[in-house]
C-alpha cells in the first residue's frame, strides 16, 4: 500500500528529525508572537523557502542532464547516471523516500506541509484569519503563539 501523498515524506523521515523541525516551527512562532512587527519578513522568507520536492526536482534533473550530457559527449557509461537518478524519482513518487531524501532532510529542507504549517501559524498570529482574531488580540505571547500554533494543525 503507499503511503499518502501529504505525509509519505514525513513518515519516511526519523522522528527525531521531525520532532526537531516541529520545536523549530514552535521557535518560531514563539519568537514572533513576541516580534509581531518581523512576521511579514519571516513570512516572505518561507515564500522562498525550496521544499523537499522542489530541492528532489532541481537534483534530479540537474544529475540526469548531467549525465546525458556525458553519455553523448564523453562516454556512454555515463547514462547510467540519469537512468539512477530516474529510479530514484520513481522509488520517492511511491514511498516518500530514496537516498538523497536523509541527506536533504539532514541539511534542513522540510516539506511543503512542514513550511506550511509555519506559514498558517504566523498567519494566525498576526491576525489574518477572522476567525483567529482572539489569538492576535490577547496580550499573552505565549499564548498567542500556542493559540497560532493550535490553528495551524486544524
Amino acid at each position: 500500500m503507499l503511503p499518502a501523498t501529504a505525509s509519505r515524506v514525513e513518515n519516511a523521515t526519523s522522528e527525531e528529525f521531525n520532532r526537531r523541525v516541529a520545536s523549530e516551527i514552535e521557535e518560531s512562532v514563539r519568537y514572533h508572537a513576541e516580534h509581531p512587527g518581523q512576521i511579514g519578513r519571516r513570512l516572505e522568507e518561507l515564500d522562498r523557502e525550496w521544499d523537499i520536492e522542489r530541492t528532489l526536482e532541481a537534483n534530479a534533473a540537474t544529475l540526469a542532464l548531467t549525465g546525458t550530457l556525458l553519455g553523448a559527449f564523453v562516454d556512454r557509461r555515463f547514462l547510467v547516471l540519469p537512468a539512477v537518478v530516474t529510479g530514484f524519482l520513481l522509488q520517492h513518487a511511491l514511498q516518500g523516500w530514496c537516498p538523497p531524501v536523509p541527506v536533504f532532510r539532514r541539511l534542513g529542507v522540510r516539506t511543503t506541509a512542514e513550511i506550511d504549517r509555519e506559514r498558517y501559524a504566523l498567519k494566525a498570529l498576526r491576525g489574518d484569519f477572522g476567525r483567529y482574531d482572539a489569538i492576535s488580540a490577547s496580550a499573552d505571547p505565549r499564548r498567542q503563539a500556542e493559540a497560532a500554533l493550535k490553528a495551524a494543525a486544524t
